[in-house]
């Protein structure tokens, strides 16, 4: 297993102690995100406004090394961020496996990778010279489509298995990972990496939902409760490495 998520949380055993420790990881909306007091307005109906001021959020996701993942500054600077976290955790679940990169190279290991949203794109184009040069624009097509997030971890990896990117909106993850179980059950795939990723990054999505009344004011998940008024957005990435039990056993992982 492989996780970013908000509260600090960089793998399993941090989760797992965050769910036993009942911890909150719903904050405002950081300021490095986009400007509350300019998007904000506690009426609903307010046009290009949002009415929430919370969610969940991962801490330095401008941070990232491209030079161990064989990507140059000005590549990673045109690269989703959704990209970038999805090439770490995924990195990260195998080392979590315990599972050397050279056992997995150039095999028929597939990935599977739930994205539903592109909001980077938006700011790139919108920043104008501040990121955009001619020496980068080649970059930022590959950097912001949604199946270069799973092709550029094959690629890095030297993956042969099924390579794509699934976006069924709110099942985006779940879907990639009954693919990659298919895929298993095949035999197309002798292994699977299989998750999703998600980042908030720009205020038009928060502001289309807020106006559908999809989202909670308060900013809290009440499901199936009598006094439930919307849902929480939240960020982050998870990843598991999938194997069949019976070569898992065979192959002593």
């Amino acid at each position: 297993i492989g996780c970013n998520l908000p509260g600090g949380i960089q793998s399993p055993e941090d989760f797992w102690g965050f769910l036993r420790d009942g911890r909150d990881a719903i904050t405002q909306v950081p300021a490095k995100r986009w400007n509350l007091d300019q998007h904000f307005n506690p009426d609903p109906k307010h046009p290009l406004t949002q009415h929430v001021r919370k969610g969940g959020f991962i801490e330095d996701i401008d941070l990232f090394d491209p030079a161990f993942f064989g990507i140059t500054p000005r590549e990673a600077i045109c690269m989703d961020p959704q990209q970038r976290i999805l090439l770490e955790v995924s990195w990260r679940s195998i080392e979590n496996a315990c599972l050397p990169i050279e056992n997995i190279r150039g095999q028929e290991v597939g990935v599977f990778v739930g994205i539903s949203s592109a909001d980077y794109s938006s700011l790139l184009w919108a920043s104008n010279e501040n990121y955009l040069t001619p020496d980068n624009e080649p970059f930022i097509l590959p950097g912001n489509t949604g199946c270069i997030a799973a092709n550029r971890l094959s690629y890095f990896l030297d993956l042969k298995g099924p390579s794509f990117t699934v976006d069924t909106a709110c099942s985006s993850s779940l879907v990639a990972v009954h693919l990659a179980c298919e895929s298993l059950q095949k035999g197309e795939s002798s292994l699977a990496i299989a998750g999703g990723v998600q980042a908030l990054i720009h205020p038009g999505i928060q502001m289309s939902f807020c106006k559908a009344g999809l989202l909670s004011p308060e900013g809290r998940c009440k499901s199936f409760d009598s006094e439930a008024n919307g849902y929480v957005r939240s960020e982050g990435a998870g990843v598991v490495l999938l194997k069949p039990l019976q070569n898992a056993l065979r192959d002593g992982n």
